[in-house]
Protein backbone atom coordinates (compact mmCIF):
# COMPACT_ATOMS: atom_id res chain seq x y z
CA UNK A 1 0.00 0.00 0.00
CA UNK A 2 1.30 3.42 -0.93
CA UNK A 3 0.19 6.43 1.09
CA UNK A 4 0.85 9.57 -0.96
CA UNK A 5 0.59 12.39 1.57
CA UNK A 6 2.88 15.07 0.10
CA UNK A 7 2.68 17.66 -2.64
CA UNK A 8 5.57 19.67 -4.11
CA UNK A 9 5.65 23.44 -3.54
CA UNK A 10 8.57 25.87 -3.65
CA UNK A 11 11.22 23.18 -4.08
CA UNK A 12 10.13 20.89 -1.26
CA UNK A 13 7.69 18.13 -0.41
CA UNK A 14 5.03 19.40 1.98
CA UNK A 15 1.87 18.05 3.57
CA UNK A 16 -1.28 19.45 1.94
CA UNK A 17 -3.56 21.63 4.01
CA UNK A 18 -6.43 19.89 2.28
CA UNK A 19 -7.75 16.92 4.22
CA UNK A 20 -9.68 14.95 1.58
CA UNK A 21 -8.24 11.62 0.50
CA UNK A 22 -8.76 9.39 -2.50
CA UNK A 23 -8.22 5.68 -3.03
CA UNK A 24 -5.82 4.30 -5.63
CA UNK A 25 -6.49 1.01 -7.41
CA UNK A 26 -4.76 -1.55 -9.59
CA UNK A 27 -7.12 -1.71 -12.58
CA UNK A 28 -5.88 -5.20 -13.47
CA UNK A 29 -7.14 -6.62 -10.17
CA UNK A 30 -9.52 -3.92 -8.86
CA UNK A 31 -7.58 -4.05 -5.57
CA UNK A 32 -6.88 -0.95 -3.53
CA UNK A 33 -3.15 -0.23 -3.66
CA UNK A 34 -2.92 3.09 -1.85
CA UNK A 35 -4.36 6.44 -0.90
CA UNK A 36 -3.60 10.02 -1.83
CA UNK A 37 -4.13 13.10 0.30
CA UNK A 38 -5.52 15.83 -1.89
CA UNK A 39 -4.61 19.49 -2.03
CA UNK A 40 -7.27 22.14 -1.52
CA UNK A 41 -7.74 25.73 -2.63
CA UNK A 42 -5.25 27.07 -0.06
CA UNK A 43 -2.58 24.67 -1.32
CA UNK A 44 -3.22 25.80 -4.89
CA UNK A 45 -2.85 29.41 -3.82
CA UNK A 46 0.46 28.66 -2.08
CA UNK A 47 1.76 26.91 -5.18
CA UNK A 48 0.75 29.86 -7.35
CA UNK A 49 2.46 32.25 -4.93
CA UNK A 50 5.67 30.19 -5.07
CA UNK A 51 5.63 30.19 -8.88
CA UNK A 52 4.96 33.93 -8.88
CA UNK A 53 7.97 34.57 -6.63
CA UNK A 54 10.19 32.46 -8.87
CA UNK A 55 9.02 33.99 -12.14
CA UNK A 56 10.94 37.31 -12.26
CA UNK A 57 14.39 35.74 -11.90
CA UNK A 58 13.59 32.63 -13.91
CA UNK A 59 12.09 34.56 -16.82
CA UNK A 60 15.41 36.40 -17.21
CA UNK A 61 17.58 33.26 -17.41
CA UNK A 62 19.53 32.72 -20.61
CA UNK A 63 18.91 30.08 -23.25
CA UNK A 64 22.06 28.31 -22.13
CA UNK A 65 20.83 28.15 -18.54
CA UNK A 66 17.45 26.74 -19.55
CA UNK A 67 19.02 24.20 -21.90
CA UNK A 68 21.19 23.04 -19.02
CA UNK A 69 18.10 22.67 -16.82
CA UNK A 70 16.31 20.67 -19.52
CA UNK A 71 19.27 18.32 -19.88
CA UNK A 72 19.39 17.81 -16.12
CA UNK A 73 15.68 17.04 -16.07
CA UNK A 74 16.13 14.53 -18.88
CA UNK A 75 18.96 12.80 -17.05
CA UNK A 76 16.98 12.64 -13.80
CA UNK A 77 13.92 11.07 -15.45
CA UNK A 78 15.93 8.76 -17.73
CA UNK A 79 17.72 7.34 -14.68
CA UNK A 80 14.41 6.06 -13.31
CA UNK A 81 12.70 4.62 -16.40
CA UNK A 82 12.25 1.24 -14.70
CA UNK A 83 10.61 2.74 -11.59
CA UNK A 84 8.31 4.91 -13.69
CA UNK A 85 7.36 2.01 -15.95
CA UNK A 86 6.48 -0.18 -12.97
CA UNK A 87 4.34 2.59 -11.49
CA UNK A 88 2.49 3.16 -14.76
CA UNK A 89 1.90 -0.56 -15.18
CA UNK A 90 0.57 -0.95 -11.64
CA UNK A 91 -1.57 2.16 -11.34
CA UNK A 92 -2.79 2.51 -14.92
CA UNK A 93 -2.56 -1.03 -16.29
CA UNK A 94 -0.82 0.03 -19.49
CA UNK A 95 0.42 -2.89 -21.62
CA UNK A 96 4.13 -3.18 -22.34
CA UNK A 97 3.53 -2.24 -25.96
CA UNK A 98 2.62 1.23 -24.67
CA UNK A 99 5.02 1.69 -21.74
CA UNK A 100 8.02 0.75 -23.91
CA UNK A 101 7.29 3.93 -25.87
CA UNK A 102 5.63 6.18 -23.31
CA UNK A 103 8.27 6.35 -20.58
CA UNK A 104 11.39 6.90 -22.75
CA UNK A 105 9.39 9.43 -24.75
CA UNK A 106 8.50 11.28 -21.55
CA UNK A 107 12.17 11.57 -20.63
CA UNK A 108 13.15 12.63 -24.15
CA UNK A 109 10.64 15.49 -24.20
CA UNK A 110 13.17 17.59 -22.26
CA UNK A 111 15.90 16.98 -24.85
CA UNK A 112 13.48 17.65 -27.70
CA UNK A 113 12.58 21.03 -26.25
CA UNK A 114 16.26 21.78 -25.58
CA UNK A 115 16.95 21.26 -29.29
CA UNK A 116 14.08 23.62 -30.17
CA UNK A 117 15.47 26.20 -27.78
CA UNK A 118 18.98 26.04 -29.24
CA UNK A 119 17.74 27.26 -32.62
CA UNK A 120 15.05 29.65 -31.40
CA UNK A 121 15.55 33.42 -31.63
CA UNK A 122 13.79 35.35 -28.89
CA UNK A 123 14.54 38.65 -30.68
CA UNK A 124 14.06 39.52 -34.33
CA UNK A 125 13.84 42.65 -36.48
CA UNK A 126 10.62 43.55 -38.27
CA UNK A 127 11.01 46.82 -40.14
CA UNK A 128 11.97 49.45 -37.58
CA UNK A 129 10.80 47.33 -34.68
CA UNK A 130 12.72 45.02 -32.40
CA UNK A 131 10.32 42.22 -31.57
CA UNK A 132 10.97 40.39 -28.32
CA UNK A 133 9.32 37.08 -27.43
CA UNK A 134 8.92 37.08 -23.66
CA UNK A 135 7.30 34.61 -21.24
CA UNK A 136 3.59 35.31 -20.82
CA UNK A 137 3.74 34.77 -17.04
CA UNK A 138 3.08 32.08 -14.48
CA UNK A 139 1.59 29.00 -16.12
CA UNK A 140 -0.72 26.24 -14.92
CA UNK A 141 -0.85 22.76 -16.41
CA UNK A 142 -3.77 20.38 -15.83
CA UNK A 143 -3.09 16.85 -17.02
CA UNK A 144 -5.11 13.60 -17.38
CA UNK A 145 -4.61 10.00 -16.27
CA UNK A 146 -4.14 8.26 -19.60
CA UNK A 147 -0.44 9.11 -20.05
CA UNK A 148 0.24 10.97 -16.84
CA UNK A 149 4.05 10.99 -16.93
CA UNK A 150 4.35 12.10 -20.54
CA UNK A 151 1.85 14.93 -20.22
CA UNK A 152 3.63 16.35 -17.17
CA UNK A 153 7.09 16.19 -18.74
CA UNK A 154 6.06 17.68 -22.09
CA UNK A 155 4.23 20.63 -20.54
CA UNK A 156 6.98 21.21 -17.98
CA UNK A 157 9.67 21.07 -20.68
CA UNK A 158 7.87 23.72 -22.72
CA UNK A 159 7.38 26.03 -19.75
CA UNK A 160 11.07 25.72 -18.77
CA UNK A 161 12.16 26.48 -22.34
CA UNK A 162 9.94 29.58 -22.42
CA UNK A 163 11.13 30.87 -19.04
CA UNK A 164 7.77 30.40 -17.34
CA UNK A 165 7.36 29.06 -13.83
CA UNK A 166 4.52 26.58 -13.55
CA UNK A 167 2.03 24.84 -11.28
CA UNK A 168 1.05 21.33 -12.42
CA UNK A 169 -2.16 19.60 -11.33
CA UNK A 170 -2.08 15.97 -12.49
CA UNK A 171 -4.96 13.55 -12.22
CA UNK A 172 -5.41 12.42 -8.63
CA UNK A 173 -5.89 8.90 -10.04
CA UNK A 174 -2.21 8.84 -11.04
CA UNK A 175 -0.72 9.84 -7.69
CA UNK A 176 1.86 7.03 -7.45
CA UNK A 177 3.22 7.85 -10.91
CA UNK A 178 3.22 11.54 -10.05
CA UNK A 179 5.08 10.97 -6.78
CA UNK A 180 7.90 8.99 -8.40
CA UNK A 181 8.18 11.47 -11.27
CA UNK A 182 8.25 14.46 -8.90
CA UNK A 183 11.06 12.84 -6.93
CA UNK A 184 12.99 12.49 -10.21
CA UNK A 185 12.37 16.11 -11.18
CA UNK A 186 13.45 17.28 -7.71
CA UNK A 187 16.81 15.57 -8.26
CA UNK A 188 17.51 17.92 -11.19
CA UNK A 189 17.97 20.80 -8.70
CA UNK A 190 16.00 23.57 -10.41
CA UNK A 191 15.46 26.87 -8.56
CA UNK A 192 12.73 26.80 -5.93
CA UNK A 193 9.26 27.57 -7.16
CA UNK A 194 10.04 27.13 -10.86
CA UNK A 195 7.81 24.08 -10.90
CA UNK A 196 5.21 22.99 -8.36
CA UNK A 197 3.14 19.79 -8.52
CA UNK A 198 -0.04 19.31 -6.49
CA UNK A 199 -2.58 16.48 -6.49
CA UNK A 200 -6.19 17.57 -6.23
CA UNK A 201 -9.64 17.34 -7.73
CA UNK A 202 -10.28 19.24 -10.93
CA UNK A 203 -13.32 21.05 -9.57
CA UNK A 204 -11.25 22.28 -6.60
CA UNK A 205 -7.57 22.75 -7.52
CA UNK A 206 -8.10 22.82 -11.28
CA UNK A 207 -10.83 25.43 -10.96
CA UNK A 208 -8.63 27.61 -8.74
CA UNK A 209 -5.76 27.45 -11.23
CA UNK A 210 -7.99 28.31 -14.17
CA UNK A 211 -9.51 31.38 -12.52
CA UNK A 212 -6.71 32.74 -10.27
CA UNK A 213 -5.59 36.22 -11.44
CA UNK A 214 -1.88 35.41 -10.98
CA UNK A 215 -2.02 32.62 -13.56
CA UNK A 216 -1.37 34.01 -17.04
CA UNK A 217 -1.41 30.80 -19.05
CA UNK A 218 -3.32 27.51 -18.75
CA UNK A 219 -2.43 24.39 -20.70
CA UNK A 220 -4.91 21.52 -20.38
CA UNK A 221 -5.18 18.03 -21.80
CA UNK A 222 -8.42 16.17 -21.17
CA UNK A 223 -12.07 16.00 -22.09
CA UNK A 224 -13.88 18.57 -24.19
CA UNK A 225 -16.43 19.12 -21.41
CA UNK A 226 -13.76 20.04 -18.85
CA UNK A 227 -11.91 22.12 -21.43
CA UNK A 228 -15.06 24.15 -21.97
CA UNK A 229 -15.27 24.84 -18.22
CA UNK A 230 -11.61 25.86 -18.04
CA UNK A 231 -12.13 28.27 -20.93
CA UNK A 232 -15.07 29.86 -19.11
CA UNK A 233 -13.05 30.24 -15.90
CA UNK A 234 -10.08 31.69 -17.75
CA UNK A 235 -12.16 34.26 -19.63
CA UNK A 236 -12.55 36.64 -16.69
CA UNK A 237 -8.83 37.40 -16.60
CA UNK A 238 -8.15 36.77 -20.32
CA UNK A 239 -5.67 33.98 -19.66
CA UNK A 240 -3.81 32.48 -22.59
CA UNK A 241 -5.23 28.98 -22.98
CA UNK A 242 -4.05 25.87 -24.80
CA UNK A 243 -6.58 23.04 -24.84
CA UNK A 244 -5.88 19.56 -26.21
CA UNK A 245 -9.23 17.83 -26.01
CA UNK A 246 -11.17 14.89 -27.37
CA UNK A 247 -11.05 13.14 -30.70
CA UNK A 248 -12.94 10.75 -32.94
CA UNK A 249 -10.24 10.04 -35.47
CA UNK A 250 -11.07 8.76 -38.96
CA UNK A 251 -8.96 5.72 -39.89
CA UNK A 252 -9.31 5.78 -43.69
CA UNK A 253 -8.52 2.73 -45.82
CA UNK A 254 -8.09 3.77 -49.46
CA UNK A 255 -9.01 1.55 -52.40
CA UNK A 256 -5.36 0.91 -53.34
CA UNK A 257 -4.39 -0.24 -49.83
CA UNK A 258 -2.42 -3.43 -49.28
CA UNK A 259 -4.72 -5.02 -46.72
CA UNK A 260 -2.04 -7.42 -45.50
CA UNK A 261 -0.15 -4.38 -44.20
CA UNK A 262 -3.04 -2.05 -43.48
CA UNK A 263 -5.34 -4.18 -41.31
CA UNK A 264 -2.82 -4.64 -38.46
CA UNK A 265 -1.94 -0.93 -38.65
CA UNK A 266 -5.59 0.14 -38.55
CA UNK A 267 -6.17 -1.89 -35.39
CA UNK A 268 -2.99 -0.59 -33.75
CA UNK A 269 -4.13 2.97 -34.42
CA UNK A 270 -7.63 2.21 -33.15
CA UNK A 271 -6.61 0.37 -29.99
CA UNK A 272 -3.60 2.51 -29.07
CA UNK A 273 -3.20 2.78 -25.29
CA UNK A 274 -6.05 0.27 -24.83
CA UNK A 275 -8.31 2.72 -26.68
CA UNK A 276 -7.86 5.26 -23.87
CA UNK A 277 -6.33 7.84 -26.20
CA UNK A 278 -7.70 11.01 -27.75
CA UNK A 279 -5.68 10.23 -30.91
CA UNK A 280 -7.18 6.76 -31.43
CA UNK A 281 -8.50 6.11 -34.93
CA UNK A 282 -11.89 4.83 -33.82
CA UNK A 283 -13.85 5.31 -37.07
CA UNK A 284 -12.61 2.87 -39.73
CA UNK A 285 -13.68 4.17 -43.15
CA UNK A 286 -13.74 1.47 -45.86
CA UNK A 287 -14.53 1.56 -49.61
CA UNK A 288 -17.75 -0.32 -50.39
CA UNK A 289 -15.97 -2.71 -52.73
CA UNK A 290 -13.50 -3.74 -50.01
CA UNK A 291 -15.97 -3.94 -47.14
CA UNK A 292 -16.51 -7.70 -46.97
CA UNK A 293 -12.80 -8.44 -47.29
CA UNK A 294 -11.90 -5.83 -44.66
CA UNK A 295 -14.49 -7.15 -42.21
CA UNK A 296 -13.19 -10.70 -42.59
CA UNK A 297 -9.61 -9.56 -42.07
CA UNK A 298 -10.46 -7.34 -39.09
CA UNK A 299 -12.24 -10.24 -37.38
CA UNK A 300 -9.27 -12.50 -38.01
CA UNK A 301 -6.61 -9.98 -36.99
CA UNK A 302 -8.31 -8.90 -33.77
CA UNK A 303 -7.80 -12.43 -32.47
CA UNK A 304 -4.08 -11.58 -32.22
CA UNK A 305 -4.78 -8.58 -29.95
CA UNK A 306 -4.49 -10.24 -26.58
CA UNK A 307 -6.12 -8.55 -23.59
CA UNK A 308 -4.32 -8.85 -20.28
CA UNK A 309 -2.40 -7.36 -17.38
CA UNK A 310 0.89 -5.49 -17.91
CA UNK A 311 2.77 -8.48 -16.50
CA UNK A 312 1.86 -10.37 -19.69
CA UNK A 313 4.37 -9.32 -22.37
CA UNK A 314 2.00 -10.51 -25.10
CA UNK A 315 -0.91 -8.35 -23.96
CA UNK A 316 -1.67 -5.52 -26.38
CA UNK A 317 -4.75 -4.17 -24.62
CA UNK A 318 -4.90 -3.53 -20.88
CA UNK A 319 -7.76 -2.74 -18.50
CA UNK A 320 -9.78 0.43 -18.34
CA UNK A 321 -8.35 2.76 -15.72
CA UNK A 322 -11.29 2.59 -13.30
CA UNK A 323 -14.69 1.07 -12.64
CA UNK A 324 -16.25 4.33 -13.84
CA UNK A 325 -14.42 4.12 -17.16
CA UNK A 326 -15.24 0.42 -17.54
CA UNK A 327 -18.92 1.14 -16.99
CA UNK A 328 -18.79 4.01 -19.49
CA UNK A 329 -17.32 1.81 -22.21
CA UNK A 330 -19.83 -0.97 -21.49
CA UNK A 331 -22.68 1.54 -21.80
CA UNK A 332 -21.48 2.56 -25.27
CA UNK A 333 -21.27 -1.07 -26.39
CA UNK A 334 -24.87 -1.53 -25.30
CA UNK A 335 -25.83 1.74 -26.99
CA UNK A 336 -24.30 0.61 -30.28
CA UNK A 337 -26.55 -2.44 -30.46
CA UNK A 338 -29.56 -0.30 -29.52
CA UNK A 339 -28.73 2.09 -32.36
CA UNK A 340 -28.80 -0.75 -34.86
CA UNK A 341 -25.09 -1.28 -35.40
CA UNK A 342 -23.99 -4.91 -35.78
CA UNK A 343 -21.27 -6.57 -33.75
CA UNK A 344 -18.38 -7.94 -35.78
CA UNK A 345 -16.56 -9.04 -32.66
CA UNK A 346 -16.48 -8.30 -28.93
CA UNK A 347 -19.48 -7.09 -26.99
CA UNK A 348 -20.47 -6.68 -23.37
CA UNK A 349 -18.49 -8.06 -20.45
CA UNK A 350 -14.93 -9.15 -19.84
CA UNK A 351 -12.87 -11.26 -22.24
CA UNK A 352 -12.85 -15.00 -21.62
CA UNK A 353 -10.51 -16.04 -18.83
CA UNK A 354 -10.45 -12.64 -17.12
CA UNK A 355 -12.79 -12.77 -14.15
CA UNK A 356 -11.54 -9.64 -12.38
CA UNK A 357 -10.02 -6.36 -13.43
CA UNK A 358 -11.63 -3.66 -15.57
CA UNK A 359 -10.96 -5.45 -18.85
CA UNK A 360 -13.18 -4.86 -21.86
CA UNK A 361 -13.58 -7.07 -24.91
CA UNK A 362 -12.04 -5.39 -27.99
CA UNK A 363 -15.21 -4.53 -29.89
CA UNK A 364 -15.84 -3.68 -33.54
CA UNK A 365 -19.21 -2.57 -34.89
CA UNK A 366 -20.16 -2.56 -38.57
CA UNK A 367 -23.23 -1.29 -40.35
CA UNK A 368 -22.52 2.00 -38.58
CA UNK A 369 -23.99 5.28 -39.74
CA UNK A 370 -21.85 8.33 -39.02
CA UNK A 371 -24.79 9.95 -37.21
CA UNK A 372 -24.93 7.23 -34.56
CA UNK A 373 -23.65 8.25 -31.14
CA UNK A 374 -21.00 5.52 -31.19
CA UNK A 375 -19.59 7.24 -34.30
CA UNK A 376 -19.83 10.78 -32.96
CA UNK A 377 -18.94 10.60 -29.26
CA UNK A 378 -15.57 9.80 -27.75
CA UNK A 379 -15.88 6.43 -26.01
CA UNK A 380 -12.27 6.23 -24.72
CA UNK A 381 -12.03 2.47 -24.83
CA UNK A 382 -11.34 -0.37 -27.31
CA UNK A 383 -14.49 0.14 -29.38
CA UNK A 384 -14.28 0.79 -33.13
CA UNK A 385 -16.89 1.57 -35.78
CA UNK A 386 -16.62 0.49 -39.43
CA UNK A 387 -18.27 2.93 -41.85
CA UNK A 388 -18.50 2.21 -45.59
CA UNK A 389 -18.05 4.89 -48.26
CA UNK A 390 -18.72 5.12 -52.01
CA UNK A 391 -15.79 7.26 -53.14
CA UNK A 392 -13.09 9.51 -51.74
CA UNK A 393 -15.29 12.60 -51.74
CA UNK A 394 -17.72 10.80 -49.46
CA UNK A 395 -14.81 9.51 -47.34
CA UNK A 396 -13.58 13.07 -46.79
CA UNK A 397 -17.12 14.23 -46.03
CA UNK A 398 -17.62 11.49 -43.43
CA UNK A 399 -14.16 12.07 -41.93
CA UNK A 400 -14.85 15.78 -41.50
CA UNK A 401 -18.44 15.33 -40.30
CA UNK A 402 -17.56 15.30 -36.60
CA UNK A 403 -17.34 17.85 -33.80
CA UNK A 404 -13.70 16.83 -33.42
CA UNK A 405 -10.57 17.20 -35.51
CA UNK A 406 -7.49 15.98 -33.65
CA UNK A 407 -5.75 13.17 -35.53
CA UNK A 408 -6.67 11.33 -38.73
CA UNK A 409 -5.11 8.31 -40.43
CA UNK A 410 -4.69 7.46 -44.12
CA UNK A 411 -3.71 4.02 -45.41
CA UNK A 412 -2.78 3.37 -49.05
CA UNK A 413 0.09 2.99 -51.50
CA UNK A 414 0.14 6.25 -53.48
CA UNK A 415 2.12 8.67 -51.29
CA UNK A 416 1.55 11.77 -53.42
CA UNK A 417 -2.17 11.13 -53.55
CA UNK A 418 -2.36 10.67 -49.77
CA UNK A 419 -0.47 13.93 -49.24
CA UNK A 420 -3.09 15.73 -51.35
CA UNK A 421 -5.92 13.95 -49.55
CA UNK A 422 -4.45 14.91 -46.16
CA UNK A 423 -4.88 18.57 -47.09
CA UNK A 424 -8.65 18.05 -47.33
CA UNK A 425 -9.02 16.66 -43.81
CA UNK A 426 -10.01 18.99 -40.96
CA UNK A 427 -7.52 17.56 -38.51
CA UNK A 428 -4.60 18.89 -36.52
CA UNK A 429 -2.51 15.90 -37.52
CA UNK A 430 -2.79 13.40 -40.36
CA UNK A 431 -0.73 10.21 -40.03
CA UNK A 432 0.06 8.41 -43.28
CA UNK A 433 0.59 4.65 -43.22
CA UNK A 434 1.18 4.53 -39.47
CA UNK A 435 4.14 6.92 -39.52
CA UNK A 436 5.91 7.23 -36.14
CA UNK A 437 5.39 10.13 -33.75
CA UNK A 438 7.21 13.37 -34.64
CA UNK A 439 7.90 15.35 -31.44
CA UNK A 440 8.83 18.56 -33.29
CA UNK A 441 5.55 18.75 -35.20
CA UNK A 442 2.68 20.79 -33.73
CA UNK A 443 0.00 18.81 -31.90
CA UNK A 444 -3.54 19.97 -31.28
CA UNK A 445 -6.92 19.96 -32.92
CA UNK A 446 -9.52 21.66 -35.04
CA UNK A 447 -13.04 22.40 -33.80
CA UNK A 448 -13.91 20.89 -30.40
CA UNK A 449 -10.60 19.04 -30.24
CA UNK A 450 -9.07 22.16 -28.78
CA UNK A 451 -7.37 25.51 -29.10
CA UNK A 452 -3.70 26.11 -29.84
CA UNK A 453 -0.82 23.71 -30.38
CA UNK A 454 1.79 21.90 -28.32
CA UNK A 455 5.29 20.56 -29.12
CA UNK A 456 8.13 22.14 -31.04
CA UNK A 457 8.24 25.82 -31.93
CA UNK A 458 4.44 26.10 -31.96
CA UNK A 459 4.26 24.78 -28.42
CA UNK A 460 7.05 27.07 -27.24
CA UNK A 461 5.43 30.18 -28.68
CA UNK A 462 2.15 29.32 -26.94
CA UNK A 463 3.98 30.26 -23.70
CA UNK A 464 5.38 33.50 -25.14
CA UNK A 465 4.07 37.00 -25.88
CA UNK A 466 5.52 39.10 -28.72
CA UNK A 467 6.46 42.64 -27.71
CA UNK A 468 7.39 45.24 -30.34
CA UNK A 469 9.91 47.93 -29.44
CA UNK A 470 9.80 50.62 -32.14
CA UNK A 471 12.48 53.28 -32.47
Amino acid sequence: MRNIDKIYIDGQFVTPKGTETGDLHDPSTEEKIGTVRLAGVEDAQEAIAAAKRAFPAFSRTSKAERIDMLKRLNAAVAAHVTDLTEAMSLEYGAPQTFTRFAIPHAASSFLTMASVLEDYEFERRMGRARVVMQPSGVAAAITPWNSNIGFITSKLATAIAAGSSIVVKPSEMSAIQTQILTECLHEAGLPKGVFNIINGYGNVVGAELSRHPDIAKVTFTGSTAVGREILRNAADTFKRVTLELGGKGPNIILDDADLNVVIPAVLRMGFINSGQACIAGTRILVPNQLLDDVLDRLKQEIETFKVGAPSDPDAMIGPMVSRKQYDRVQSYIELGTQEGARLLTGGLGRPAGLDRGWFTKPTIFFGVDNQMRIAREEIFGPVLSVIAYRDEDEAVSIANDTPYGLQAYLHGTDSAHMQALADRLDSGRVVINGAPHEPLAPFGGFKQSGIGREYGVFGLEAFLEPKAVIA
